[in-house]
């Protein structure tokens, strides 16, 4: 039975896992046949698709954009680029503010066609990303393997839309899958993207961490990554806001511990079971849900500093493994897995959108090997549609502690953590397996795909 990460887990493994991600492939090798296969790896067909799946969701947005609303977080966004261009009070400039001033730019740029035009401007920005990341995927339709994780991407997008249409997640997603794909070719640009994606939200720097530690052009990366903070701190001291250039830390430090997050799912129990002391609450100062019982205080202390101590690890496991020699592609992609799953499991705020921080790694990992990345690529679709019936379908249940709705939170949360562990577990194996060449591993990565789809 073949390994789940072929070239770095044992062969001879056999696992519970294994069996169960040999019988959904071959499923869905049945619906996929060589025919159907060649007629998706077409420029064309894959085009059509693109085109397709953005017509659904423009018709599903039209009654917003027709009537001259937005939706999601739009109305906040819209509300910010307002009080700029029409009151001159730039949020992270004269204000103290929750996001990196890189959010600022795209949230003025979908207020520049005047109020009314917000949501269409804000899916005509998330849609010409998205075309753009299918492009770098392929490599412009070149690229076989592109095209399956454009599929990828385009069914996570798809799965993820009520959060990735709504959010500025739906813009940094693509940024970062731009920024993985290209960083072996154009390393410059690579760096560019993921800083620039990092200033408007902060989880891409645990992918910028991952490059820093693995890639071959690390040096390239970090002067690009300065020179483009530089330019964005250069442009914020010239406007007069350097005060508030880290606020998004600061306001971020005092938050409670939020209701969809991995952490708090043991408290949000309690409170539906009507614990005494144990409670849902709405936020009104940052318009979310937060949860308080007992303990609620000190451990919401506690995951800042657990966070940074399961990152150090990774990062030390990832220096073991690279002085190994290991296949540096996984090993980065591998470690940037890791590193954006403490970023959500070791954090007290769980937003829907946080699915999207791990969608871009998964989706170019696909890229390289499904074989490798099959286990979390099937994760990835069971999470993003376990959030979509959270929020926005059963959101309301679960405010009000309804059990169904409790159920499909716990089951979302459980998948993150054991996607989690996959990648410690995959990153482990890559320290104490022996040392194997990249090009043996390339050659069992590409033996181990064809098999997989094979007729």
């Amino acid at each position: 039975m073949k390994s789940a990460l072929p070239g770095f887990w044992p062969s001879a493994e056999v696992s519970e896992m294994s069996y169960i991600l040999d019988q959904v492939d071959h499923r869905v090798r049945r619906v996929l046949t060589p025919a159907r296969r060649l007629w998706l790896e077409t420029p064309r067909t894959l085009v059509i698709g693109f085109i397709a799946i953005h017509v659904v969701f423009l018709l599903a947005l039209l009654p917003a954009i027709l009537t001259g609303n937005v939706l999601g977080d739009l109305p906040l966004y819209r509300t910010w680029a307002q009080q700029g261009l029409v009151h001159h009070v730039w949020m992270g400039i004269n204000v103290e503010w929750v996001y990196p001033i890189g959010a600022l730019f795209p949230i003025v740029v979908a207020g520049l066609g005047g109020p009314l035009l917000y949501q269409l401007m804000w899916f005509l920005m998330t849609a010409a990303l998205n075309a753009f990341a299918v492009v770098v995927l392929t490599d412009a339709g070149r690229k076989i393997s592109g095209y399956r994780s454009a599929w990828f991407f385009l069914v996570i997008s798809f799965v993820l839309s009520p959060v990735g249409l709504l959010r500025l997640e739906g813009l940094t997603a693509p940024l970062v899958i731009m920024g993985l794909v290209l960083l072996a070719r154009r390393p410059v640009v690579a760096a560019a993207l993921l800083t620039i994606a990092t200033w408007v939200k902060v989880w891409p720097a645990a992918v910028v961490v991952a490059v820093v530690v693995a890639s071959r052009r690390r040096i390239t990366v970090i002067l690009t990554g300065i020179a483009v903070t530089a330019g964005i701190v250069g442009t914020v001291f010239a406007l007069g806001g350097l005060k508030y250039i880290t606020g998004f830390v600061t306001m971020q430090s005092d938050r409670a511990m939020q209701l969809e997050a991995p952490i708090t799912t043991p408290w949000v129990w309690l409170a539906a079971l009507g614990h005494p002391n144990t409670f849902i609450y709405q936020n009104y100062a940052i318009a979310t849900r937060e949860v308080s019982g007992p303990g609620t205080t000190l451990v919401a202390s506690l995951m800042n500093p657990l966070m940074f101590i399961a990152m150090g690890a990774i990062v030390t496991l990832m220096l073991v493994a690279l002085r190994r020699h290991h296949d540096v592609s996984q090993l980065l992609l591998v470690g940037s897995l890791a590193l954006v799953g403490a970023f959500i499991i070791f954090n007290k705020v769980g937003s829907p959108q946080y699915m999207l921080w791990l969608a871009p790694v998964v989706v170019v990992g696909v890229s390289q090997s499904w074989h490798a990345w099959r286990a979390p690529a099937y994760m990835m679709v069971a999470i993003g549609i376990l959030t979509t019936l959270i929020f926005p379908v059963f959101y309301m249940p679960l405010i009000n502690g309804d059990l169904s709705a409790l159920v499909l939170l716990t089951a979302r949360n459980g998948l993150l953590i054991v996607m989690f562990g996959w990648s410690l577990v995959a990153l482990w194996r890559m320290v104490v397996a022996p040392v194997t060449s990249p090009a043996l591993l390339s050659r069992r990565q590409a033996a181990s795909d064809a098999r997989t789809f094979a007729a």
